[in-house]
């Protein structure tokens, strides 16, 4: 049996799905389950390999869809600058040497005025992720690598901008194993037996290629641009889908119709074809299976599985640091960490010890930078960046959230882990599973954007409340029996009974 879990793409700042994905993966590890982790979107900004491992997943877990046809293996970057000057006959073309940055450095040929600028991996001065080569100040071609060159983009000018047109995959001997087309209206796949005319026809064959048997499951965490091809090619493996995220659009749904989030609305509609649903939490299995049962008069499989697990519970090697608070999380306007940013602010006046550490990375951090400076606030409130957090949650009293929407909350989770009492919005699904009112902390009244001011005060009130008159080491002990139910043991066992299950049918 393998399991195959298809996504997009991946990026520094990953999403839950991302991490999910990477917590799945140790499960499946521990429980001895060949698991595959497919990405089918086209990943030129740097190595795939460098961000898979970046969260935790195994080389061999990985298959990029641009890749798989090439005999050149996931694996990190290792091709010098001294190998690319040699391939580009540097020294015998009079090349001279120019350092741009500490990422990038330029060869540049005078006699034929040409140039190449060489981009190196983060954090290393001298080995190579893409090359960009310029003729006569035109663009031509673009050169990728990881130990090997992987693939070249063609360029050409139109509409006085430098154009792709086709991109050329290789293999390790340099031959070529496919080639991609792209034209302003159409993208094809040119393989040496035949021709591919779209991205799902791309995306069809390749699960054609991995000749699934009626022991394989395949499980679509993203389904944009790979719906169709699945239900059309997946058989005879099993297909499940996991619900990330808010299944429907509440304010537009009523007791006569439902708007499906559109992210799974063609899954949902064909729920027949579907062997199973996961959701991360039980209270959104029990939604979406009424859900289904009133508007499609249907009853799928629906499991609830969390999409991360602890592997133990984290008690402070030290005395937690009193009045702090942290939240982690990227730094993303839905994730409202400008509203907690405020809370802090106007608690902080009545509570002179209290600090705030943010932790994550994401678009917003300058105008949170911005706002903290504003308040003047950098000396309790301090942006801490991308962290392991594993052994940092404990070194704090309290976990506070603003998001309105967490399909999960892996980071709600970790936090109950190591014990924090917790403060967030009563909004489906995570910190209505992660928080108990009364026992480990508080969920607050939300009534939407329109009432941001009511919310941050809520928030304040909430943070001062809860550090002047909350038992905190009882709140504390109430998380950790909470987080009890997350351990690996018994998510482990949640999906050996899912697959042992769906391999047995």
């Amino acid at each position: 049996m393998t399991v195959y879990s298809f996504n997009q793409g991946i990026g520094w700042a990953s999403s839950g799905v991302e991490y999910a994905q990477a917590y799945r993966a140790k499960v499946f590890a521990d429980l001895g389950v060949d698991a595959k982790f497919v990405f089918t979107d086209l990943i030129l900004s740097e190595n795939l390999q460098t961000l898979t491992s970046n969260i935790g997943f195994k080389d061999e877990q990985i298959i990029w869809l641009y890749q798989y046809f090439t005999d050149i293996k996931i694996a990190p970057s290792s091709y010098t600058l001294e190998q690319l000057q040699a391939s580009l006959r540097y020294t015998e073309r009079e090349g001279e040497f120019e350092t741009v940055n500490e990422r990038i450095v330029r060869l540049r040929f005078p006699k034929e005025d040409q140039y190449a600028t060489v981009y190196l991996k983060k954090g290393t001065s001298d080995i190579v992720d893409r090359v960009e080569h310029v003729s006569k100040n035109y663009l031509i071609r673009k050169d990728y690598y990881t130990y090997t060159r992987l693939l070249t983009e063609y360029y050409a000018p139109f509409e006085n901008k430098a154009t792709v047109y086709l991109r050329r995959f290789y293999n390790e001997d340099g031959s070529t194993a496919y080639e991609q087309v792209v034209g302003p209206t159409q993208t094809l796949y040119r393989f040496k037996d035949q021709v591919l005319y779209s991205k799902n026809e791309f995306i069809e064959y390749f699960i054609k290629q991995l000749h699934l048997t009626a022991q394989d499951i395949l499980i679509i965490d993203r389904a944009t641009e790979l719906g169709q091809a699945a239900f059309v090619a997946h058989e005879p493996a099993k297909l499940g889908v996991v619900v990330h995220a808010e299944h429907f659009s509440d304010n537009v749904t009523d007791d006569n119709y439902i708007l499906w989030n559109n992210y799974y609305e063609y899954q949902f509609d064909n729920a027949d074809e579907i062997d199973f649903f996961i959701t991360a939490t039980a209270k959104q299995k029990e939604l979406l299976e009424r859900h289904f049962a009133k508007y499609q008069g249907k009853s799928p499989k629906v499991v609830a599985i969390p999409v991360g697990s602890l592997a133990q519970l984290h008690q402070p090697v030290t005395s937690r640091r009193p009045y702090s608070l942290i939240t982690a999380s990227r730094l993303a306007s839905e994730k409202h960490i400008d509203w907690l940013i405020e809370a802090v602010v106007m608690a902080k006046q009545h509570l002179p010890e209290l600090t705030f550490d943010i932790y994550g990375e994401g678009g917003q951090r300058q105008l949170l930078e911005e706002l903290i400076a504003k308040h003047q606030a950098s000396d309790y409130i301090k942006l801490k960046g991308h962290h392991d957090l594993e052994q940092i949650y404990a070194q704090y009293e309290a976990y506070v959230t603003a998001s309105t929407s967490e399909g999960f909350g892996l980071t709600l989770m970790e936090a109950v882990g190591s014990g924090l009492a917790m403060i967030g919005l009563d909004v489906r699904y995570g910190n209505q599973t992660f928080i108990e009112p009364g026992q480990n902390g508080y969920l607050l009244e939300y009534t939407g954007k329109k009432d941001q001011k009511q919310t941050i005060d809520r928030l304040a009130k909430a943070i001062v409340e809860l550090f002047t008159n909350v038992d905190l080491a009882k709140a504390h002990q109430a998380s950790y029996a909470l987080a009890q139910e997350y351990l690996t043991s018994e998510v482990e066992q949640k999906w050996h009974q899912l697959l042992g299950g769906m391999t047995n049918a």
